[in-house]
């Protein structure tokens, strides 16, 4: 759902700088899923998680840590895994990767070729997801990231699939160019300003693929940065080119500010998000009497959930763990680890390299995020929907076909 953080510091782009020879070869050691990976004992399978529980992700990175603990605890009170016909138990190791990816590197290394794995779920980020990359296709361990969007972060420099990564989210051209089928036939604006994150591929990708399938006329496309607060003067110049509605691509720590200082100097028009702002704290920020008419695209919604069995028994197992309603991100990271248990199960082994191959295969799986199959770039087909917020609270849900 989501991209990197990639504003955090710029000194960050010297280690990119560093490892991107590394990678270039790394991601190649391994052409297919076929022969050994890591094995496991007779009584358990050990999953890997290399996550943001720390630093500018770790919003996001804690809201899956929840879904991936209820999704472990669940399976292991029912016996576990069935790995041809045995049970056995998930046994959890999870590492933080303090939103950087050198850390991130270290932490694939640790989980697949000292703690060997089965499986890692994560990282939240398509930056962090990027860096593990060489370590996992050397030790042939798939990796699940519940999150990261970036379109390309599923295949190699060549166009190839990368063999060994999967994600549970949809990718930013889908989304983006859902977020402009929405404006165009839901609200009908003809009229449209862009304020973009331009600090991360996130942001970049989505405004890029809004612009692309919206067929109004954009009045104007203005970007700002992680960490800014204040957005007043651009928003002060689409108030006075009469905009129908605002598409702001970003996070919720900025959204949340700009949604607050739009209102506050009397835009009403509909501001229209994605998935990163699927998060509680963006109502905190911005004001529950500021949030009406705000949309953002999401693979999670709470009103089509509350209609689905899977999904609606996830909820009322979610709010009773952790006496909170259950968010995107933690639901995205409960079905990687259940895309992980259904690809062991179908394979009959919990072999690392066969994991993979099951991962390849998953079709028509009964997620809480809906159905979901795996396609030829590891991409999920899903379905994603639209949530309206007034004042602060889920409104009405708008499926986008």
């Amino acid at each position: 759902m989501m991209d990197n953080i990639s504003g955090i510091k710029k000194i960050m782009n010297v280690v990119i700088t560093g490892m991107a020879a590394f990678m270039l070869a790394g991601c190649t050691v391994a052409k297919s899923s076929s022969g050994d990976g890591t094995k496991q004992d007779k009584d358990s399978v050990k999953i890997g998680v290399n996550m943001e529980l720390s630093g500018a992700a770790a919003g996001y990175g804690n809201a899956q840590k929840q879904g991936i603990q209820l999704a472990v605890s669940e399976i292991n009170k029912k016996g576990g895994i069935d790995v041809n016909g045995r049970k056995k138990k998930i046994k959890l190791i999870m590492r933080d990767n303090k939103t950087a990816i050198s850390t991130s590197a270290s932490v694939a290394a640790q989980l697949a070729t000292k703690e060997k794995v089965a499986a890692i779920v994560g990282p939240a980020t398509t930056n962090a997801g990027t860096a593990e990359i060489p370590n996992i296709t050397k030790a042939k361990v798939p990796s699940v990231s519940p999150s990261a969007t970036d379109p390309n972060y599923t295949l190699q420099k060549n166009g190839k699939v990368q063999p060994f990564v999967f994600r549970a989210c949809y990718q930013n051209n889908f989304q983006g160019g859902s977020a402009a089928k929405f404006v165009m036939n839901n609200i009908k604006a003809k009229r449209v300003a862009v304020y973009t994150d331009n600090s991360s591929d996130y942001g970049n990708g989505l405004a890029k693929a809004f612009k692309k399938t919206y067929k109004g006329k954009i009045v104007d496309s203005q970007t700002f940065s992680e960490g800014d607060k204040d957005f007043n003067a651009v928003l002060t110049s689409f108030k006075a080119k009469k905009v129908d509605a605002i598409y702001v691509p970003g996070y919720y720590t900025e959204v949340g500010l700009i949604i607050k200082q739009a209102r506050q100097i009397g835009i009403k028009a509909p501001i229209v998000g994605s998935d990163g702002m699927a998060d509680p704290k963006l109502v905190q920020i911005a004001g529950a009497k500021n949030a009406s008419k705000i949309y953002y695209t999401t693979p999670f919604s709470t009103q089509v959930a509350a209609k689905d069995p899977t999904a609606s028994k996830f909820m009322r197992d979610f709010k009773n763990r952790y006496h909170e309603e259950a968010p995107t991100f933690s639901a995205l990271a409960y079905d990687a680890v259940y895309m992980i248990k259904e690809a062991i199960e179908n394979e009959k082994s919990d072999d690392s390299a066969k994991i993979t191959k099951g991962l390849e295969q998953i079709k028509d799986f009964t997620g809480v995020t809906g159905k979901i199959t795996v396609d030829k770039d590891h991409n999920p087909e899903k379905p994603i929907a639209v949530e309206e917020l007034i004042n602060g609270k889920v409104g009405k849900t708008f499926k986008i076909e």
